[in-house]
């Protein structure tokens, strides 16, 4: 699937990523498709490589959306991983999108779930119109100039 994001659109998706990561104490928050792409991210990632970390992400629902099947489950709609000094919670939101928290234990998953929750609607609309919008990606050549 081919979608447009605005820079408008990149902006309305980068202030709710922000609200989660200075409301929750996350370290960073990243928003991928189901095909493993990266589409924002907020916070820090400079020593994470967020392209492997994204396309990992969408594996692994993939193979958790198998388990679901094979549990008779439609879907997992959210997974946690805990290490000993980093974690990660990932969660679906709609059937396009992933958010990805990335979290230490200066925080707790109460409370990552809870600002995530807060701001779930109002991104799903956003991520609704960019997905379900008839934007063409077109390029358009500079003038020349004699």
């Amino acid at each position: 699937m081919n979608i447009v994001i605005t820079k408008e659109d990149l902006e309305k998706i980068n202030f709710y990523l922000n609200k989660v990561v200075s409301s929750s104490l996350a370290q960073s928050v990243l928003l991928i498709d189901r095909s493993g792409q990266l589409i924002a991210q907020y916070g820090n990632t400079m020593d994470i490589d967020v392209l492997s970390l994204s396309a990992l992400t969408a594996a692994n629902f993939g193979a958790t959306a198998e388990i679901a099947r094979i549990l008779g489950e439609e879907e997992f709609t959210l997974l946690f991983h805990k290490g000993k000094n980093e974690n990660v919670y990932f969660t679906a939101l709609g059937e396009h999108v992933i958010l990805v928290t990335l979290f230490n234990d200066k925080t707790s998953l109460g409370l990552i779930r809870l600002r995530i929750n807060q701001i779930a609607e109002d991104l799903l609309k956003i991520l609704k119109e960019i997905f379900e919008s008839d934007r063409q990606l077109t390029f358009q050549p500079p003038e020349h100039q004699s």
